[in-house]
């Protein structure tokens, strides 16, 4: 598997896929039994630790923000955190995350090894934590998580494609994390590269990878987040979505229908928009708690 820009057609068609919650059923354990409590840990945030949880869970498994890059979520949960009165009434000071802003508003490349060299060469007390944080979420997720093998029907649909299609991973896990999964469970070879966050953003891999070498009609992403359906929006392809919560109905759909209507070019308009309209109804945008404040 060479760099994106050498990537070639060999097939007529492209398929992105996405892998964590979508190929992978991996995605609530990652975060409900890594991240999250990596987070707790070594931010100490013990006192409002069930607040955390909720939050935690709502950013990057049950809302409009899942599956966004660690950086930004881990972002997006503290301010979400410093929103809510039950935080403040406990009087625990929340990590600074200014640092980290800087650097996630000016980088696309969101992964260790260049977070690695830019707190190097910007030394900061709250750069040191983070990177300890997402250091030690790897090595965690690397030496304990095994055998999570992927949705029965997307293994399938993985080894249908082979015949018809040039597919390509296309992820924010990082990339030794992704290549070590798909190889374990042997679809590594079904696959002609495996792209995650340290090539860049999803929107670039596919920019990359497929723009200008295969007509938009003939491009589709499989995902079962909003950045997904972004990164297909943003280079004009097609988008079939993975319902969270429903990703064994949603792959066996996708390989008893909705790839023949990809191939066969009925896909985009009516159908590809009712996809969307439940899609869009899994993912809500306001925390569940602020709900809960309203009905009071």
């Amino acid at each position: 598997m060479g760099y994106l820009e050498d990537f070639k057609p060999e097939k007529d068609f492209f398929i992105g896929i996405d892998s964590d919650g979508c190929v992978f059923d991996t995605m609530e354990v990652k975060h409900k039994e890594f991240f999250c409590p990596a987070t707790v840990k070594f931010f100490g945030l013990f006192a409002i630790a069930k607040y955390v949880r909720e939050t935690w869970d709502f950013v990057n498994l049950y809302s409009v923000t899942r599956g966004i890059n660690r950086f930004p979520a881990l972002i997006r949960v503290m301010d979400l955190l410093a929103d809510r009165p039950e935080v403040a009434e406990r009087g625990v000071t929340l990590p600074d995350m200014e640092p980290l802003r800087e650097w996630v508003s000016r980088e696309t490349r969101l992964g260790n090894p260049l977070f690695r060299e830019y707190v190097k060469a910007n030394p900061h007390p709250a750069l040191q934590k983070v990177l300890e944080w997402t250091l030690a979420i790897n090595e965690d997720i690397a030496a304990w998580l095994r055998d999570t093998p992927p949705f029965p029907h997307a293994r399938k649909s993985i080894e249908k494609l082979d015949v018809v299609a040039d597919t390509m991973v296309v992820s924010q896990t990082p990339l030794e994390a992704l290549t070590r999964e798909w190889k374990e469970h042997s679809i590594d070879g079904f696959v002609k590269a495996i792209a995650g966050q340290e090539q860049g953003t999803k929107s670039e891999h596919i920019a990359l990878a497929a723009v200008g070498k295969y007509p938009p009609e003939r491009m589709l992403m499989i995902g079962d987040a909003p950045g997904d359906l972004k990164a297909a929006d943003d280079n004009g392809a097609l988008f079939f979505p993975v319902i969270p919560g429903d990703e064994d109905r949603s792959w066996k759909l996708f390989h008893d229908e909705a790839l023949n209507r990809f191939i066969t070019g009925t896909f985009r308009g009516e159908y590809q928009n009712r996809l969307l309209g439940e899609f869009r109804r899994s993912l809500p945008e306001v925390p569940p708690w602020k709900d809960r404040k309203s009905v009071v």
